[in-house]
């Protein structure tokens, strides 16, 4: 199984990172590798809720990320399943409030079947790169939040 974790504190309060984690319409301020994405229509807020995202791939063409939020404890946690793409991983946000300030955990986990077993290395090191934009968030956060 790939996994990947990382942590960061966010000058701000969980609310405001929540909500701005939630609108996935968010990604592109501060994941670099997110092309495009839409909010799918006629699909909640929330619980439910389904992104089409697409993300620079290899050699810089695009690839399908599409996700679906699948469970969310307001100003808490918020976990998503990949539905579209190469590598289909879920991935937790969990926020913990310290005062004014946010620590954020993020995690995806992926278990490949088939030949993708083959890619499990390249995926991991794919799925730590992501975790490790959290410091973007949190640039942008505390400039902009």
């Amino acid at each position: 199984m790939a996994h990947a974790e990382g942590s960061v504190t966010i000058d701000r309060p969980a609310e405001t990172v929540f909500d701005f984690l939630l609108d996935g319409m968010n990604n592109p301020k501060w994941r670099p590798g997110v092309l495009d994405i839409e909010h799918i229509a006629g699909t909640p807020e929330g619980i439910g809720a389904r992104f089409k995202q697409g993300l620079k791939g290899p050699g810089g063409r695009r690839i399908d990320g599409d996700y679906q939020i699948t469970a969310c404890e307001s100003n808490r946690l918020i976990r998503f399943q990949v539905i579209a793409g190469p590598a289909r991983p879920v991935g937790t946000y969990r926020l913990d409030a310290d005062g004014y300030a946010t620590r954020v955990t993020f995690t995806l986990d992926y278990t490949p079947r088939g030949l993708a077993r083959l890619m499990d290395s390249i995926i991991e090191r794919t799925m730590r790169s992501e975790v490790a934009q959290l410091s973007n968030l949190k640039a942008y956060l505390e400039q902009h939040g």
